[in-house]
C-alpha cells in the first residue's frame, strides 16, 4: 500500500446550475481537480435513489442510481432534450444550498420527457440485463406514483403483498410509466459508467459508501420481507439504531428493519453477496458503513419515540465475511468502525482485515474516552478524516468545542490561524503513518459549520450543502498539491497503474 490521500465529496456538493452536482462536466471538472493536486481517491456518499428527508442512507432502493445526479446537458447533447425545457425551471438561487422541493417538482418531469424520446437498442439490453432488480424497481415506483408517494406499507394489501394477479394489471396498464422508471436508470448508468471510466483514466479511484440497513420503505423490503424481522402484519417489532451516549442522550432512532441473520445464513447469506457484488460495480473501494453492526446491532422497540430502550443482540460476524470471501474473492472495503465499540467489534475488525477509520477530531473531544484517535497511536492499517459528513467542519469543531478541547488541538498540532486551522488538521492526518488520508471537501475549502453535511439524529437542514467551482481558487490547488507532496501522498503515476472501469456499459 502506497502512502495516498483522497477528498470526500458528495456527488450532491458539485457544481451545477441545475440545483444538484451531476455526474456530467462538474463530474469531470472535480477529477480534473483531484488529479492536478495528485489525489489518489475521491470519497463519495451513497447513490441510491433519496427518499424522505433526502438522506443518502435511507433510499427507495439498493440497486438503483438516484435521478438527481442524471447531467441533463449530456441529454441535450444526445437529442433527448431541448435545452429550454429544463434551463428556464428553477431550480434554486442559493449556489450553496440544495432545494429538494424543487428538484422533485421539475426533474422527474425533464426526465420522462428524455424518455419518451429514446430509442436506443442498448437500452433493450440494459432492462434484459439489468433485470433482476430492475424490473421490481420500477414497479415499485410506479405504483408508489400511483398512491401519492405513499410508503407501500399503506398500500391495498393485494399490491403490499405482492400478489401476483393485482401486479400483472399494474404492469399491464402503466407499461409507459413502467418504462420511464427504467429509462431513468439507463441514463443514470450510462452517466456513471462514463464518470467512472474518466476517473481511472485519470488517476483517480472511487471510494463508495454502503449503508448497512435499507430503508423500511424500499423495492429491497416489498420484493424481499424474507430477509427481514417484520411481524405477521408486515411491519417490524424492532428497529435499528444507536444507544444513547456523550453525544446523544436519547441515542440515534434510524427506525430501519433489521436483518433477519439467521434466515440470511441458511441461504450463504446470499442477499447481501448480490448487494455487495452490484455496489463493487460502482467503485474501486467501498467503505461498508456502521461496521460494528456486524458484530452486534442496536435493536429498539419499533413503537418508542426515542433509542433509550434499545438491547443488543448478536451480529453475523465473520460468518459473513468469509461468505462474501468465498464468492466475490479480496475486495477493497474500509470498515467504519466507529461508535460505541467493543471487544467483538475489534476482534470482526482484526478477523476481516479492513482498514479502519480514524477521526482527528475525535483525539481532541473529552466526549469520547478512547485514546485510539491521536496520530502517535495510529497503525499504518487505517484511513485517517478530520471529520466525516456527520462531524462539523474543522472551523465549525474549533469555533463550537470547549476551550480546553481546542487548546488541546492547537498544542498537539502546532495550529495557528496563519498557516489556517483546517490546514493544521489537515497536515495532522497527512503526516501521520496512515496508508489513507481522506479530507472532506468543506474542510480544503476552510468553512466553518455552514459547511456542515449531516447533523445526525436531526431533520430539516441535511444533506443540503454544496460549493461553487470558483471557490477551488489557485491558492487552494497549490497549497494541496505542495501538502500532498511534502508528505509523500502523491501516487508515483508511471509505477502505479490506475484501476481500469469494469462498470459495463450498454
Amino acid at each position: 500500500m502506497k502512502r495516498s490521500a483522497g477528498i470526500l465529496c458528495p456527488i450532491f456538493s458539485l457544481p451545477s446550475p441545475y440545483g444538484i452536482g451531476t455526474l456530467g462536466q462538474a463530474a469531470r471538472d472535480f477529477i480534473d481537480f483531484l488529479e492536478q493536486t495528485k489525489q489518489s481517491y475521491w470519497q463519495i456518499l451513497p447513490i441510491g435513489p433519496t427518499s424522505y428527508g433526502d438522506s443518502p442512507y435511507q433510499s427507495f432502493s439498493s440497486y438503483a442510481g438516484n435521478p438527481y445526479f442524471i447531467d441533463l446537458d449530456t441529454l441535450k447533447d444526445q437529442g433527448l432534450l431541448l435545452q429550454e425545457e429544463y434551463d428556464s425551471l428553477d431550480w434554486g438561487n442559493d449556489p450553496h444550498r440544495i432545494e429538494y422541493a424543487k428538484l422533485f417538482n421539475h426533474r422527474f418531469e425533464v426526465l420522462k420527457k428524455a424518455v419518451t424520446r429514446l430509442d436506443d437498442p442498448a437500452f433493450d439490453v440494459f432492462c434484459q440485463a439489468e433485470a433482476a432488480w430492475l424490473d421490481d424497481y420500477a414497479l415499485f415506483m410506479t405504483i408508489k406514483d400511483l398512491h401519492e408517494g405513499r410508503s407501500f406499507l399503506t398500500w391495498p394489501a393485494k399490491l403490499r403483498n405482492r400478489e401476483p394477479q393485482a401486479l400483472e394489471q399494474i404492469q399491464k396498464e402503466h407499461t409507459s410509466a413502467i418504462r420511464t422508471w427504467k429509462g431513468i436508470q439507463y441514463f443514470f448508468f450510462q452517466q456513471y459508467a462514463t464518470m467512472k471510466a474518466y476517473a481511472n483514466l485519470h488517476h483517480v479511484q472511487i471510494i463508495g459508501d454502503i449503508p448497512i440497513y435499507v430503508s423500511m420503505d424500499s423495492v429491497d423490503v416489498w420484493s424481499h420481507p424474507e430477509q427481514f424481522l417484520l411481524n405477521e402484519t408486515g411491519k417490524p417489532d424492532f428497529v435499528a439504531g444507536c444507544p444513547p451516549d456523550a453525544f446523544s442522550e436519547d441515542g440515534q432512532l434510524w427506525g430501519n428493519p433489521l436483518f433477519d441473520w439467521e434466515r440470511m445464513k441458511k441461504d450463504g447469506y446470499q442477499w447481501w453477496i448480490d448487494r455487495i457484488a452490484h455496489q463493487m460495480r460502482f467503485v474501486d473501494v467501498l467503505r461498508i458503513d456502521h461496521f460494528r453492526g456486524f458484530a452486534g446491532y442496536y435493536a429498539i422497540p419499533a413503537k418508542d419515540q426515542t433509542a433509550r430502550n434499545g438491547h443488543w443482540e448478536k451480529g453475523p460476524g465473520i460468518g459473513l465475511f468469509d461468505a462474501i470471501h468465498d464468492v466475490l474473492g479480496n475486495l477493497n472495503i474500509i470498515a467504519e468502525d466507529l461508535g460505541f465499540l467493543t471487544p467483538d467489534v475489534y476482534e470482526l475488525v482484526q478477523q476481516v482485515g479492513y482498514p479502519g477509520m480514524k477521526i482527528l477530531q475525535f483525539a481532541f473531544d473529552d466526549r469520547d474516552t478512547g485514546n485510539g484517535y491521536y496520530p502517535h497511536s495510529y497503525t499504518r492499517h487505517c484511513v485517517v478524516y478530520p471529520g466525516t459528513h456527520d462531524n462539523d467542519t474543522v472551523l465549525g469543531w474549533m469555533h463550537s468545542a470547549s476551550y480546553e478541547n481546542v487548546q488541546q488541538a492547537i498544542d498537539y498540532l502546532h495550529l495557528d490561524e496563519k498557516e489556517g486551522y483546517n490546514w493544521g488538521m489537515i497536515r495532522g492526518c497527512f503526516g501521520s503513518v496512515a496508508d489513507w488520508a481522506i479530507i472532506p471537501m468543506a474542510d480544503i475549502l476552510g468553512l466553518d459549520n455552514q459547511g456542515r453535511i449531516n447533523v445526525p439524529s436531526t431533520l430539516g437542514n441535511n444533506w443540503v450543502w454544496r460549493f461553487e467551482e470558483k471557490e477551488l481558487n489557485e491558492s487552494i490547488i497549490k497549497k494541496l498539491k505542495k501538502m500532498t507532496n511534502l508528505y509523500g501522498r502523491n501516487r508515483k503515476w508511471k509505477e502505479e497503474s490506475h484501476v481500469d472501469s469494469e462498470f459495463k456499459t450498454y
